[in-house]
C-alpha cells in the first residue's frame, strides 16, 4: 500500500500539501484576493447543488472517457494552468505533467511556470496545453507562441483575466518571491520540511523559466506587482485573438470568462473554446463563482462552441455537477498543486484518482452508466441560480 492511499479526498491532499510545503509557497496556491470572499463562494456554491438518485439502473460498464478540444480524455477533467507550480514540488511542471500523461488527460503549462516550455517537452511524451498571458512586448509573445508551437503544443489557452493582479494579502505578507529569499527564519523552515527542501535543492529550476530575460531573479511579489503593471498588456481586447491565433496555428480556448456577453464576444472573435473561470478567486474578489454564472453562459454560446469551467473543483462530484449543468469538461488546479505538494507526482496522480472515484461513484448512484450522458436531468431543480 503506498503512503498515498491513505488520503481519501481532496481535503486530505490540502492538509498533507500544507504540512510539507513552504508557508509562502501553500499560501501561495490556497488563497485568494482580498477578503477572499470569491474564493470561498467557488467551493460554497457547488454545495448548494443538490443530486438527482436513481436505482434499479443496470450499472455495468460505466464509461468516463470523454473528449475535450478533440483530444479523447480518460475523464472529462483537464489541470489548469498555474504560475509557479515548481515551487510546490521540485520540477513540478513536469512532475504534474507526467502525471496527467499517464492518466490521459491534458496538462496546461503557465506562462508564469517554473519549468520552461521546453523543460516540460524535453520530459515527456505527450503533448500539453499551453496558457498564455499577453505582455506589452509583443516580440516576446510572439517567440513565446513560437516556443509553444515548436513544442507541439496542440491547444493554446489565452487567460483574459489578468491584466491587472489582484492583490492576495498572503502573499505579500509571506514577502512571496521565486526563488524564495535565503533568510534564518526560511532555513529554520526548510529543517522542518526535508522532503521538500532536498529535492528542491537539488533541482536547478528556481524561477520562472519561460520569462528569463524578461523578469529578475527572486522577485518579491510587490517587484512583481509593479512589473506586471509594466509588463501586462492593458490593451488587450477582443481583436487580439484574431493574431495570436494566426500566429499559433491551432485552437485557441479563451480563460477569464464570467459573463454572458464576454462568452458571445469570444466565440464572435474566434474562440475555439472558452473557460468560464474567476481565475480561482485570485482576481476580483465580489465576483460570481464560476459555477453560479455557467449556465447562463452556456444558454448564451449554445453549440457554437466548447465550454469549460474551473474554480472551485475538489471532488469528482464537483466535476459531475459542472457537466449536469451545460459544460463539456472541467480543469482543476489546487487539486493538483495540493496532490503535488503532498507526493510529487504521484500526489497529482493519487488527486485524479481520487476524483475518477468519486466520479465514477456518484454517477452509478445517479443510474447513469456514461458521463457524456450528464446533463439537468441528473440534479434537483438548482436553487442557486435563484439567490
Amino acid at each position: 500500500m503506498s503512503r498515498l492511499d491513505k488520503y481519501l479526498t481532496i481535503e486530505d491532499l490540502r492538509k498533507a500539501a500544507k504540512r510539507r510545503v513552504p508557508k509562502m509557497f501553500y499560501d501561495y496556491a490556497d488563497s485568494g484576493s482580498y477578503t477572499e470572499g470569491t474564493y470561498r463562494a467557488n467551493t460554497a456554491d457547488f454545495e448548494q447543488i443538490k443530486l438527482r438518485q436513481r436505482v434499479a439502473v443496470n450499472l455495468e460498464n460505466r464509461n468516463l472517457t470523454s473528449t475535450m478540444m478533440g483530444q479523447t480524455v480518460a475523464m472529462p477533467v483537464a489541470i489548469a494552468p498555474v504560475g509557479s507550480t515548481g515551487m510546490q514540488s521540485a520540477d513540478g511542471e513536469i512532475k504534474a505533467a507526467l502525471a496527467a500523461e499517464k492518466f490521459g488527460i491534458p496538462f496546461t503549462l503557465s506562462t508564469m511556470s517554473i519549468c520552461s516550455i521546453e523543460d516540460v517537452a524535453e520530459n515527456t511524451a505527450a503533448p500539453f496545453w499551453f496558457q498564455l498571458y499577453v505582455m506589452r512586448d509583443r516580440a516576446f509573445i510572439e517567440r513565446l507562441i513560437d516556443r509553444a508551437r515548436a513544442a507541439k503544443c496542440p491547444v493554446l489557452v489565452l487567460t483574459m483575466d489578468l491584466q491587472i493582479l489582484g492583490q492576495r494579502h498572503k502573499d505579500l505578507r509571506n514577502g512571496l518571491r521565486a526563488p524564495p529569499p535565503i533568510t534564518p527564519k526560511f532555513l529554520v523552515e526548510l529543517a522542518t520540511k526535508l522532503p521538500w527542501a532536498i529535492p528542491y535543492l537539488k533541482s536547478n529550476k528556481y524561477t520562472f523559466r519561460n520569462i528569463a530575460g524578461h523578469v529578475s531573479e527572486g522577485m518579491d511579489l510587490a517587484s512583481l506587482a509593479k512589473w506586471t503593471a509594466t509588463q501586462f498588456d492593458l490593451t488587450l481586447n477582443w481583436k487580439d485573438i484574431g493574431w495570436i491565433k494566426d500566429r499559433f496555428g491551432g485552437p485557441v480556448v479563451v480563460k477569464g470568462i464570467l459573463d454572458a456577453e464576454d462568452a458571445r464576444l469570444a466565440v464572435q472573435h474566434g474562440a475555439d473554446a472558452i473557460i468560464v473561470s474567476n481565475h480561482g478567486g485570485r482576481q476580483l474578489d465580489g465576483a460570481p463563482s464560476s459555477i453560479r454564472v455557467l449556465p447562463e453562459i452556456v444558454d448564451a454560446v449554445g453549440d457554437k462552441t466548447e465550454v469549460y469551467m474551473d474554480s472551485g473543483i475538489r471532488s469528482g462530484q464537483d466535476v459531475l455537477k459542472a457537466l449536469a449543468l451545460g459544460a463539456k469538461g472541467t480543469l482543476v488546479g489546487r487539486a493538483m498543486a495540493w496532490g503535488l505538494g503532498a507526493g510529487g507526482e504521484a500526489g497529482v496522480t493519487r488527486a485524479l484518482e481520487i476524483i475518477a472515484k468519486e466520479l465514477d461513484t456518484t454517477m452509478a448512484l445517479m443510474g447513469e452508466r456514461d458521463v457524456r450522458n450528464i446533463g439537468p436531468h441528473n440534479i434537483y431543480s438548482n436553487d442557486l441560480l435563484r439567490r
